[in-house]
């Protein structure tokens, strides 16, 4: 079972390539910075080197099933929110091989993963968004192009919820839309719009074992979370 960018053994699929492959971006969120899944490959020409989670397109398979079925064996993540950003078709991407790949991307909550063992990983490890190396082929501007996507995204739908756990506080969900944006936000601001929005269910819950003073937590409202979600918002700051 190989997981990561299988652009190492290619297998003729189309005539002029030598394989089709998806390549997804892992997006986290710990605490207080935005964080990407990144593995080390065990095998191949890369072998050693990081790179983004990946496999090949099995002829059966549709590119939507093949991203899920990827990131599910790695992550054992399942019916999670999945986009495909588009398809990098550089011939040199790769050396010495025609190979094209998909770009997606995802978002999970750190606490729902639990990686699995693989043959083909020596280890999977998050990186924080402002410390990534230099990773395998072209996978530095899949990063790149999905992080541009994400933070248009966040403006047009709350798919950053995501990333946190399902009981936040308001200054976690301000950290977490500063590190997808890269900008400072002004709190008081950024407090009354997204309660206006009435995104947000108030619980009589604070935060518990912290060295400051508790704040209050929420959770998302899933009614209006699903609404917002398919017809979009305009979520500027």
């Amino acid at each position: 079972m190989t997981f990561p960018s299988s652009e190492t053994n290619p297998k003729t699929t189309t005539p002029g390539i030598d394989g089709i492959t998806i390549d997804c971006v892992i997006f986290g969120f710990n605490k207080a910075n935005l964080e990407v899944l990144l593995v080390q490959h065990a095998e191949g020409e890369s072998k050693g080197k990081w790179g983004l989670l990946g496999g090949y397109m099995k002829r059966e398979e549709s590119a939507d099933d093949a991203a899920h079925r990827i990131v599910y064996e790695l992550t054992s993540l399942d019916n999670i929110y999945l986009e495909q950003l588009k398809a990098f078709t550089n011939p040199a991407r790769v050396p010495e091989r025609r190979v094209v790949t998909l770009g997606y991307y995802t978002l999970v909550n750190r606490e729902d993963y639990n990686i699995k063992a693989s043959l083909s990983v020596i280890e999977a490890k998050w990186y924080k968004i402002n410390a990534i190396p230099d990773l395998i082929f072209d996978h530095n501007e899949i990063l790149n192009f999905s992080l541009m996507q994400l933070r248009n995204r966040v403006r047009q739908a709350p798919i950053g919820f995501n990333l946190l756990p399902e009981k936040f506080t308001l200054l976690q969900l301000m950290h977490l839309y500063e590190e997808i944006l890269g900008i400072e936000l002004d709190k008081s601001n950024f407090r009354r719009k997204i309660l206006h929005m009435k995104l947000l269910v108030e619980l009589d819950e604070k935060q518990k074992a912290v060295s400051h003073r508790a704040a209050k937590l929420y959770k998302f409202d899933a009614d209006t979370y699903k609404k917002l979600t398919e017809k979009g918002f305009n979520f500027e700051f």
